[in-house]
C-alpha cells in the first residue's frame, strides 16, 4: 500500500513538471476542506470509512489512507510537519478525506491558517476491547485469508482474563483518551487524570463531531445533514448498501458477567468509560438538537434561524 501511495504521489509531481511551473491554484471555499478521521482501531471505522470511498467520486473528494509504520498513533516531530504541510499544501488533494490510525494532532502549533475538521467514533471500552481481542487471533470477514498476529491463539478472553494475561489487561483499555488526547507524553502514561480531561477538552473543542459505533447511523446522518459536500448519500447508502456492517470479527464470544466485573474493578476502566459517557452524552446533546422522531423514524430539522431588522435600509 506504502509503494502504490509513493508511486501515484510521483505521478502527480511528474505531471506537474511535464506540464510546465506550477501556477498557485486558488481554491474555492468550498472545495478548500479537509477532513481528517483519526479512526481508533475495533470502532466500526472500516465500515463507515468505505462510505466515503463509495462516495468520493460522486461528490468529487479525494480520500487518502494514513498508513503509519507498524500502525503506531505517534508520529515523530519531522513526521507531523511533514502530515502538517502536505494536509495545508496539497491543492491537488483537496477537498480530502484523511483516515487512519493516528491520534490528534494540534495543527495550530504549526501556524497553519486553516485547521481541518476533525471527525471520530469510539465504542464502549470493553466491548472494543474484546472485538480487538479476537480480531488477533482469527480476523474477521473482510480479509479471512490474511494471517493476524495471535493467530493459532485458542484462549477465549474470559479464560485469558481469569488468568490474568497480558492482552486483556486493563491496560489495554487506555487506548481510546489518548487517540484523543493527542501527542503529548503524557497522553500515553496509563491512567493519567490530565490525559481524560485534556481528551474532553479535545473532544468539545477541536473535533466536529464524535459519534458512537452503537448510534452509527445516526453519526452518519447528522454528517450527512452538517456536510453534505462530503457525505451527501450517506444515510441511504449505509442503509441500503451490501457494506454498511462490512466488518465482523469472527469467532467473538461475548464475555461473561464476572469477568466484565473484573475489568470493571479498574482505574482504567473507569477512566475510559467516563471518557466514552462523556463523549455518548455530547453526541446524544448534538442530535437532540438537529433531529426529531416521526413514527420511529428520525429525519433533520430544517434550518431554523433567520436574519431580520437588517439596517442600513437599502434603496
Amino acid at each position: 500500500e506504502r509503494a502504490i501511495a509513493r508511486h501515484e504521489v510521483r505521478e502527480i509531481e511528474q505531471r506537474h513538471t511535464a506540464d510546465g511551473p506550477r501556477q498557485d491554484v486558488t481554491l474555492d471555499e468550498e472545495d478548500d476542506v479537509v477532513i481528517i478521521y483519526n479512526r481508533v482501531p475495533k470502532t466500526a471505522s472500516t465500515s463507515f470509512t468505505n462510505i466515503a470511498y463509495d462516495l468520493c467520486a460522486k461528490n468529487r473528494y479525494h480520500v487518502l489512507h494514513i498508513n503509519t509504520t507498524k500502525n503506531n498513533p505517534v508520529m515523530s516531530l519531522q513526521d507531523q510537519v511533514r502530515f502538517v504541510k502536505n494536509v495545508t499544501s496539497w491543492k491537488e488533494m483537496k477537498p480530502g478525506f484523511y483516515h487512519g490510525h493516528v491520534s490528534y494532532l494540534d495543527f495550530a502549533k504549526f501556524g497553519v491558517k486553516k485547521k481541518p475538521i476533525y471527525i471520530n467514533v469510539i465504542r464502549d471500552p470493553i466491548e472494543r476491547l474484546v472485538s480487538y481481542y479476537y480480531f488477533l487471533r482469527f480476523g474477521d470477514d473482510y480479509r479471512p485469508g490474511l494471517r493476524r498476529r495471535k493467530q493459532g491463539d485458542k484462549k477465549t478472553f474470559d479464560e485469558c482474563v481469569a488468568a490474568g494475561g497480558s492482552d486483556c489487561a486493563p491496560e489495554k483499555l487506555w487506548l481510546q483518551i489518548p487517540f484523543f488526547c493527542g501527542h503529548s507524553s503524557e497522553c500515553w502514561n496509563v491512567g493519567s487524570r490530565w490525559a481524560l480531561e485534556q481528551a474532553k477538552y479535545n473532544l468539545i473543542n477541536e473535533y466536529f463531531l464524535v459519534g458512537v459505533t452503537e448510534e452509527l447511523e445516526d453519526f452518519i446522518m447528522l454528517l450527512e445533514a452538517a456536510l453534505p459536500r462530503f457525505f451527501r448519500g450517506a444515510t441511504e447508502l449505509y442503509r441500503t448498501g451490501k457494506k454498511s456492517h462490512l466488518r465482523k470479527t469472527t469467532e467473538k464470544k461475548l464475555p461473561t458477567k464476572e469477568t466484565i466485573a473484573k475489568l470493571q474493578q479498574s482505574e482504567i476502566w473507569k477512566m475510559e468509560n467516563e471518557f466514552y459517557e462523556f463523549a455518548l452524552e455530547q453526541f446524544q446533546f448534538v442530535r437532540a438538537h438537529a433531529v426529531r422522531e416521526k413514527d420511529g423514524e428520525l429525519y433533520i430539522l430544517a434550518q431554523n434561524f433567520f436574519y431580520e431588522k437588517i439596517y442600513p435600509k437599502s434603496n
